[in-house]
C-alpha cells in the first residue's frame, strides 16, 4: 500500500510490537491502519551511546514504512529510558548525553520525523539547573548530528525529582537551544504524564484547552506530537502506569475534547497502552488486538464534520 497524497487530519499510531525488527513493526502498523508508529532503535534498558544501525536494517525499515502507507515524517523514535540528562553527575550525564546523540544519529539514519525522550531527573535539588544540563545535552546531539530529524522533550508525570512536569519547565529547556538549532527542537504531551502530574484534564473541555494554552504560550509553539495513555493513577499521583483508553483514570471523554482540538491534527498521535500480546513470533505479521481496539475507538472519538 503506497503512501497516500492526502493527510489526514488525525494521524494516528502505536509503538507496535517489534518482534522481528522495526521493519515488521511497521507492517503491523500498517495492518492496523495507523498513519504514524512509534519505534526503539535499540534496548530501551541500555544508554545505547555505542549502537549503530546497519544500513540493511535502514533500508528494511523503509521498504516497510512504504508498504504499510506510513510517512517517515510520522515517526517517532522513543530514546531510551535511563538517559538522565538532567542528572548533575557529570559522568552519567555524559554518557546520558552520548547516548542522546547516539539516538539521534540512529533515528537520522532512518529518516524518521523525530526523537522523544524524558528529561531525567533534578538529583542535585535544583530544577533550573537541571533544565540547562537538558538543553546543553539536546545542543550537543543537534550540532553533532546534522539533519532535519528533531529531538523533542516529553514532559513527566513528575515522581521524585524528574523536571518536564510543567509548562515552565519545558520551556525552560527549550529556551536554552541555541537560536540556529531551535527549529529542530520541540515537545510532545503524554496524556497520562500530564493527568498523573496533577494537571486539570478531566473537568471539563475548557480545563483541557487550559493546559494545552499553558504549554504553547511557554514553549512558543503548539506539541509536536502526543501520547494517548488513559492513567491506572488517580490525578496528582505521579505514577506513570498507563491503562487503555477509557479503562483508566482519565476516561475516554477528555481524548474526545483533545482530538477537537487544533493541536491534535497533523501530528502523530501515538498509542502507548498496554498490549495483548507483546510477545510475537518475528513472522507474525497480525497487530495487537488491543491496538485495533483503540484505533477504532479513537476513530470514534474524532468530530464529525
Amino acid at each position: 500500500m503506497a503512501p497516500s497524497t492526502h493527510e489526514p487530519r488525525w494521524l494516528f499510531g502505536a509503538h507496535a510490537v517489534d518482534s522481528g525488527g522495526i521493519d515488521k513493526a511497521a507492517l503491523r502498523a500498517g495492518r492496523a491502519n495507523m498513519q504514524a508508529l512509534q519505534i526503539f532503535t535499540a534496548i530501551p534498558k541500555y544508554y545505547g551511546d555505542k549502537s549503530s544501525i546497519r544500513a540493511e536494517r535502514v533500508e528494511r525499515f523503509r521498504a516497510a514504512l512504504h508498504a504499510a502507507g506510513i510517512a517517515p515524517a510520522h515517526v517517532i523514535v522513543h530514546a531510551a529510558y535511563v538517559l538522565n540528562t538532567a542528572t548533575a553527575d557529570e559522568a552519567k550525564w555524559e554518557r546520558a548525553s552520548a547516548g542522546l546523540t547516539k539516538e539521534l544519529e540512529r533515528s537520522t539514519t532512518l529518516g524518521v520525523g523525530g526523537v522523544c525522550f524524558h528529561p531525567g531527573a533534578a538529583t542535585a535539588g535544583d530544577p533550573a539547573a537541571a533544565t540547562q544540563r537538558v538543553a546543553r545535552a539536546m545542543t550537543r546531539a543537534l550540532e553533532g548530528v546534522k539533519g532535519s530529524t528533531r529531538l523533542l522533550v516529553e514532559n513527566t508525570a513528575g515522581a521524585g525529582v524528574t523536571v518536564g512536569r510543567t509548562p515552565e519547565e519545558v520551556a525552560a529547556i527549550l529556551a536554552a537551544i541555541p537560536p540556529a538549532l531551535r527549529a529542530r527542537a520541540g515537545y510532545g504531551l503524554d496524556t497520562c504524564h500530564l493527568f498523573a502530574a496533577g494537571h486539570d484534564i478531566t473537568s471539563s473541555p475548557d480545563a483541557l484547552t487550559a493546559v494545552l494554552d499553558a504549554f504553547e504560550a511557554g514553549c512558543g509553539e503548539p506539541p509536536s506530537f502526543f501520547h494517548l495513555n488513559d492513567s491506572e493513577g488517580e490525578r496528582g499521583s505521579n505514577r506513570d502506569r498507563h491503562a487503555l483508553i477509557g479503562r483508566g483514570k482519565i476516561g475516554a471523554d477528555p481524548f474526545r475534547w483533545l482530538l477537537a482540538d487544533r493541536r491534535s491534527e497533523h501530528v502523530p498521535l501515538i498509542l502507548e497502552t498496554p498490549q495483548r500480546e507483546p510477545e510475537l513470533d518475528g513472522d507474525d505479521l497480525m497487530p495487537d488486538p488491543y491496538d485495533v481496539e483503540m484505533m477504532t475507538l479513537l476513530h470514534s472519538l474524532t468530530p464529525q464534520d
